[in-house]
């Protein structure tokens, strides 16, 4: 999967993707086939997801002292562990419960922070 894959809305509007945003560095120690554990999993037992609607806020929270993130599209049907949306800050956050099997990571996209310093999704192209 390489790292310009837009991560846009899927085209079947019945299963919703997930999205997950890490590090360069992390993401760049998957491998193919593999599995993604976050440092959250082992800290507080479940990987943080946004939905497309979150993304914006979480990076913007949770990286503000990075450069660049990558944001990883995901499909919750291709997921092997247990997938579950949870109240926090307000709202409903999916949760990976376990690791994140590769083959559910339909998109990978980088982005930088904007020259503003923020972190903002690209435009999303039909």
């Amino acid at each position: 999967m390489g790292m310009n894959e837009r991560i846009g809305r899927d085209r079947n509007p019945a299963v919703l993707p997930v999205y997950h945003i890490t590090t360069p560095e992390l993401w760049g120690t998957v491998s193919d086939g593999g599995s993604y554990q976050a440092p959250s999993l082992g800290t507080e037992g479940f990987i943080h997801c946004s939905t497309r609607e979150q993304l914006e806020r979480s990076m913007n929270r949770f990286f503000s002292g990075c450069d660049s993130v990558i944001v990883l599209r995901i499909d919750p049907d291709l997921l092997r562990s247990e997938l579950k949306y949870e109240p926090a800050d307000g709202d409903e956050f999916p949760h990976i419960y376990g690791e994140l099997n590769v083959d559910a990571v339909t998109g990978v996209e980088y982005i930088a922070r904007g020259e503003e310093g923020r972190f903002h999704l690209p435009d999303e192209r039909e």
